[in-house]
């Protein structure tokens, strides 16, 4: 029942053009609504709390701190309430009837510039109000100040030409919002759909928020907590809950930072991998946060694409309350936001690998290719990255892992290079004819088993000042080793190798004399910069065709095989050439160079058959 008549108002102009925009094009997702004035009645709350510590006159102080949310089917109405600050006449008319002209044009322009689908700018412009006339054809806004004399009143519109105020009876302290909805948006009338509107989006405000005397918001944002305050339990029921997850977390990344940007963060590693057993990228699993209010479920530009394993909560009170997701990309503040996070969680791994090194290992084998994703994608990122790869080498035992930052302190003195080879497995690059030569001269050889090793370490090049090399390379000079093994003579073996290149052309870059390998007659040595075989296989599952590689052939003057080719080659040349041929097939093959195996089968086949007879 009201005791005065209703004052008539005209909304501001600008505001008109806003509740156009908001009510016709703004939102796509209307249940957004719930969000803006839940997030206003959290503020208002919050006021009131600030106001408790200075007044002590406090109107309807017994009142508890919270938020109801109700709704009545058969009327079509959605009502929200606080117990908050409340406004006075005045404050009706400056919050829902006026908006600040710079504040307004900012808006509008955003609007123009960023298209009429842009689900979220409202919220950058404190107008978040204005989206309850998404959904309703009428609002009604009752409020009561704080203050010991303050107004009983009545704010009512439907979003057309203006508003009025009126007093009404006596009520409570804090603001109600009573919307009555259009008939085509009636869904929200149901208490379970408002229920699971509010955990999406409010889950974590910091008062409570009830339907039917059933508090929505259970779950604490522990994130806002100091470390200290917070047991391994919650953590881990944090985790699950935010990351709808049954496993527990392998690490737990939880902190705060005012600077550059005001930052709290808690973001998990899960523990396991599920892109390792076949499953496609996964969604980004991080949300972004905004005073506890949701922003973005799965934001993606927040952190880089290779960090979409993590999960948790990254909360930020710098930034606008509902930036919107088109926006978010091209905003230099959340590309600074993921950035410090991104910069906090490579040091926290870091710190990881050195204090427990076997679960470290554990995390690697599972979350290796994330890493690797990430050095190649993210060059800003690229030195940190690589002080977080493992891997065996000819120094470390089976399956023992060690770094790059370990094998440099161990480099020889002189050492300007960091050798590496890649191969299927361990057992298979040690085999190969590359090796030897190194362990012979005590310089270690890191081993890459992976595909995607060989396309990452092309792209890293170098760490802690020393080049990244590998060791098939034809550029690589090693030095002489003292033998007392009998060698072919210098020209005997200059002839040898001048014969070779003529005699296979252009399928070798050159033919020289060289102590590569002990064990093997010859080595095929690739270019520096020719991708190997493991790149090649890549590029071309990607649809990519390999470029073409010619590699150098390296002869072992001390191999008898070499010998005895160098005295048969006059006498019965077709036969040595046959061999040479083989020889550079074998090679090549190793090498991981194009081959074609039944050719090889063949011509070996012809060849022993050839040997043999020439030893009835």
């Amino acid at each position: 029942m009201t005791t005065t008549k209703p004052e008539q108002r005209e909304f501001q102009a600008e505001v008109r053009q806003i509740l156009d925009i908001v009510i016709n094009s703004l939102y796509t997702d209307k249940e957004i609504f719930v969000r803006e004035l839940v997030s206003n009645a959290s503020d208002a709350l919050e006021k009131l709390r600030l106001k408790q510590l200075t007044e002590k006159e406090i109107e309807n102080s017994e009142l508890p701190l919270e938020i109801v949310v109700s709704v009545d089917e058969e009327a079509k109405t959605v009502t929200i309430t606080d117990t908050g600050i409340g406004m006075t006449r005045e404050e009706l008319t400056e919050n829902l009837g006026t908006i600040a002209h710079s504040g307004t044009r900012s808006f509008l322009e955003a609007v123009k510039s960023e298209g009429g689908n842009n689900p979220d700018v409202i919220g950058q412009f404190g107008v978040g109000f204005y989206s309850a006339f998404m959904v309703a054809e009428r609002v009604e806004v009752y409020t009561r100040s704080w203050k010991k004399d303050g107004e009983y009143l009545k704010w009512e519109s439907d979003g057309n030409g203006g508003y009025s105020i009126e007093e009404v009876e006596e009520q409570k302290r804090g603001t109600r919002i009573v919307m009555h909805l259009k008939e085509d948006q009636e869904e929200f009338s149901k208490k379970d759909r408002l229920k699971g509107i509010i955990e999406r989006y409010s889950n974590f405000v910091g008062f409570p928020v009830l339907i039917d005397d059933e508090r929505v918001n259970t779950v604490e944002a522990i994130w806002l907590k100091s470390k200290s305050e917070v047991t391994e339990e919650q953590y881990k029921e944090f985790y699950q809950f935010s990351s709808h997850a049954m496993d527990d977390p392998r690490y737990t990344m939880h902190f705060s930072a005012d600077a550059p940007l005001a930052i709290n963060s808690l973001v998990f590693v899960p523990g396991e991998n599920p892109e390792r057993f076949g499953m496609g990228p996964q969604p980004p699993g991080v949300a972004l946060y905004c005073r506890k209010v949701l922003i973005d479920s799965n934001p993606e530009g927040l952190l880089p694409e290779w960090l979409r394993f993590l999960k948790g909560v990254i909360d930020s009170e710098d930034l606008p309350l509902n930036i919107s997701r088109e926006s978010m990309q091209d905003s230099a503040m959340v590309r600074k936001l993921g950035t410090v996070v991104t910069k906090r969680f490579l040091k926290f791994l870091d710190k990881q690998s050195k204090d427990d090194a076997e679960g470290y290992k554990e995390f690697y084998n599972r979350f290796s290719r994330f890493l690797k994703e990430g050095s190649v994608a993210s060059p800003e990122h690229q030195e940190a990255l690589a002080k977080l790869f493992r891997f065996e080498s000819s120094m470390s035992e089976d399956g023992a892992l060690t770094s790059f930052a370990e094998y440099v302190e161990r480099m020889k003195e002189g050492q300007e290079e960091i050798y590496y080879l890649t191969g299927p497995s361990r057992e298979v690059i040690s085999d190969g004819p590359h090796l030897a030569a190194f362990g012979e001269r005590g310089l270690e050889v890191a081993f890459f088993t992976e595909p995607v090793d060989e396309y990452v370490l092309e792209a890293l090049r170098e760490f802690s000042g020393k080049k990244i090399v590998s060791a098939d390379s034809a550029g690589i000079e090693l030095d002489e080793l003292p033998s007392d093994v009998e060698e072919l003579p210098e020209e005997e073996m200059k002839g040898l190798t001048g014969w070779m290149k003529d005699l296979l052309g252009e399928r070798v870059a050159g033919v020289d004399a060289g102590r590569r390998s002990s064990d093997h007659p010859v080595v095929a040595l690739l270019p520096e910069d020719a991708p190997t075989a493991q790149l090649r296989a890549m590029m071309e599952a990607m649809g990519q065709e390999a470029p073409p590689v010619v590699a150098k052939i390296e002869v072992n003057p001390q191999h008898d095989l070499i010998k005895k080719l160098a005295k048969i080659r006059e006498e019965k040349s077709e036969l040595a050439g046959k061999v040479v041929e083989q020889l550079t097939d074998g090679a090549l093959l190793a090498a991981g160079l194009p081959s074609n195996p039944q050719q090889f089968n063949r011509k070996l086949s012809g060849l022993l058959s050839e040997v043999l007879d020439e030893l009835k």
